[in-house]
């Protein structure tokens, strides 16, 4: 079962199938009758627990908005889900990568040695998250963006399309790094930074 009907849903899909999963359907707020690459829309986000109760017991979160997969992961797993962690066979990465529960790793990503991929998390299309690297709850790093050593990233943090952290820079939870972005330096919670190199130039 995937949580989402949308265009990030769609990859989450083709990524639960490459990983060997069926996927039975799909729920989204909008119920309407239709398919996402197959998977059948299938109802609300509400019958969850109709579905586990009917021997569903794998669940994946197809929702781009951090804050609002975090908190359905969360409600999914209170209900009894597994969330496991879904990593691409087209992923490149090191066997002493972490990636926890609930988290994506689409093609193409890079993990390297020792990072760690927190909960609920997406490494999408083509990013690369390089060693030590410490990835909170709910990030988003988005496609073609990297990372380079030791870079810390907080919680609900959105690392946007392009964008680069220099090594051991740290991003603050719910901050957000705009496209194509260059941080050079802490970047701090809460804020929205753009360019090269980035400065917080509003607070969310």
């Amino acid at each position: 079962m995937v949580i989402g009907a949308g265009g990030h849903a769609k990859i989450v899909v083709e990524l639960a199938r490459s990983c060997g999963f069926e996927v039975v359907g799909c729920l989204d707020a909008d119920d309407t009758p239709r398919f996402v690459v197959g998977a059948p829309v299938i109802g609300r986000d509400d019958m969850a627990s109709s579905l586990l109760s009917n021997g569903v017991r794998f669940a994946a979160l197809g929702i781009g908005n951090n804050r609002v997969r975090e908190r359905i992961g969360v409600e999914l797993e209170a209900l009894g889900f597994s969330l496991p962690a879904l990593i691409s066979p087209n992923a490149v990465v090191s066997p002493s990568a972490e990636v926890e529960r609930g988290a994506i790793v689409m093609p193409g990503a890079v993990l390297n040695a020792e990072c760690r991929i927190g909960p609920f998390g997406i490494v999408n299309t083509s990013a690369s998250v390089d060693h030590d690297c410490r990835l909170g709850i709910a990030v988003h790093i988005a496609p073609g963006s990297r990372l380079a050593g030791s870079v810390i990233v907080g919680d609900r943090a959105m690392i946007g399309v392009g964008s680069a952290v220099a090594p051991g820079v740290s991003i603050g939870a719910d901050a957000v790094l705009g496209a194509g972005a260059t941080a050079i330096h802490d970047i701090p919670s809460n804020t929205v930074a753009v360019g090269t190199p980035a400065r917080a130039r509003a607070t969310r």
